[in-house]
């Protein structure tokens, strides 16, 4: 097979070690030798000392996987055959890709790449990025020609970020290489630490897009529940009492409204869109269906704000308490959390805003949006409260303390549903 060595024998480095790239350092360190890189140093060293941020992985998972060592420095993983790139694909102010990291990380690459390498890619891109705009950096750095002295494969994460019933090994994973040969490499790569099974795509191309399509469907029926929660909000109409009722069929699709934030559902349809206009083509579903989550979080903050005035509670000047800031419940991921327009809609209309999170870091908060979280928000002062994440403190917590932190008029917007109809005052 290209005169390979035995894939058991060929180290592996993971580049990139947030909520995607320790879980595979992991998983690969319990069964082969790995290099965890990761440009922040002090990521390394808390990983060094078996602590994990994102709490994907625990220190016992950290301690199984003896194999596993971690660095900040390019030189100690080039002894490397294989290179696995799990780093963030994001999206730009102007709602465009930014492949900055990804193209960062292959031109480390490209500086230690030898004859006979692999280089497989995890991270999001729309169809064509891998061989398009990331090979090129390959070739050019290490001088190396693509399918002649190095080789390479796309493998799309399907991590989600706080779920601990679908982990790593058991969510079957599409595997796919440059050539056919690469293909059957980098699959059988992956089938030594993924129980669930692999999918051989028929190209990279086919990988990206199968990819980016998964959670381009996933915003589309989200933005139609939101849709039919602005519809039945006119009509007077309970949104949750609706969809009980419609899922009482057996092939109705169960989302619910809310905000659509993250680093996945919220961002990789502008991948899709940006090389649809590329190619010619001006997408006009999946771009409705991003408008209308999109504009969620003035559509809540709106709510909230009319269902105060109904109270005769006057909202400039109004103390708000909104309750989480992740983009998801029982997570600490802050990436894209849409959270943050409801907030700033609020202080638009002058309300003083506090923001408590049990799961999110403050100094994060801090440095991404300007946010100072609130350890321990006070009772009885509060004229609008928005249940805006689903924590399990929260919903541990009951209607009964969380209307504590209200004043004696106060308005309880509920999004995520933890809450009754009769708990609540508003909800999606």
């Amino acid at each position: 097979m290209n005169g390979f060595s035995p894939l058991e024998s060929q180290g592996v480095a993971v580049i990139g070690l947030g909520y995607v790239g320790l879980p595979l350092a992991v998983e690969f360190g319990k069964a082969r030798p790995v290099i965890g890189f990761d440009i922040d140093a002090a990521r390394i060293d808390e990983l060094a000392s078996g602590q994990d941020r994102t709490r994907e992985v625990g220190p016992e998972d950290l301690g199984q996987a003896g194999q596993l060592t971690f660095t900040s420095r390019l030189e100690d993983i080039a002894g490397c055959r294989i290179y696995t790139i799990t780093v963030p694909t994001p999206i730009d102010a102007h709602k465009q890709p930014d492949l900055t990291p990804l193209l960062k990380a292959s031109e480390s690459i490209g500086r230690v790449l030898k004859k006979g390498d692999l280089v497989i890619y995890e991270s999001t891109v729309y169809p064509g990025a891998t061989e398009e705009d990331c090979v090129p950096v390959l070739e050019r750095v290490s001088g190396l020609t693509f399918n002649q002295d190095f080789f390479c494969g796309y493998s799309p994460e399907r991590i989600n970020p706080g779920d601990k019933s679908h982990r790593l090994p058991d969510i079957r994973k599409v595997t796919s290489g440059s050539t056919p040969e690469t293909a059957d490499r980098v699959d059988a790569l992956y089938a030594q630490i993924i129980t669930a099974g692999t999918f051989k795509a028929e190209s990279i191309r086919v990988a990206e897009a199968a990819k980016v399509i998964e959670n381009t469907q996933r915003d589309l029926n989200i933005a139609l529940v939101n849709e039919l929660a602005i519809i039945f909000n006119r009509m007077g109409i309970d949104t949750q009492a609706v969809l009980e009722a419609a899922g009482t069929k057996w092939n109705f699709l169960p989302f619910r409204p809310g905000l659509v934030g993250g680093h996945c559902i919220g961002v990789d349809p502008y991948y899709l869109t940006h090389k649809a206009e590329a190619t010619g083509y001006h997408p006009q579903v999946i771009l409705a269906g991003r408008r209308i989550n999109d504009g969620m979080g003035a559509y809540v903050a709106g709510q909230m704000v009319k269902a105060m005035l109904k109270k005769r509670i006057q909202v400039d000047g109004a103390r708000v308490l909104v309750l989480g800031l992740t983009f998801k419940e029982n997570c600490p991921d802050l990436r894209n959390t849409r959270v943050v327009d409801v907030i700033a809609e609020l202080e638009d209309f002058g309300a003083q805003v506090d923001v408590h999170d049990p799961w999110a870091d403050a100094a994060e908060a801090k440095l991404e949006y300007g946010i100072d979280l609130v350890a321990r928000p006070e009772h009885g002062i509060y004229s609008g409260i928005v249940l805006a994440v689903a924590h399990s403190q929260f919903r541990e917590m009951g209607s009964e303390a969380i209307r504590a932190f209200g004043s004696g008029n106060h308005v309880l917007h509920d999004l995520k549903y933890l809450l009754s109809k009769s708990e609540s005052d508003l909800r999606l």
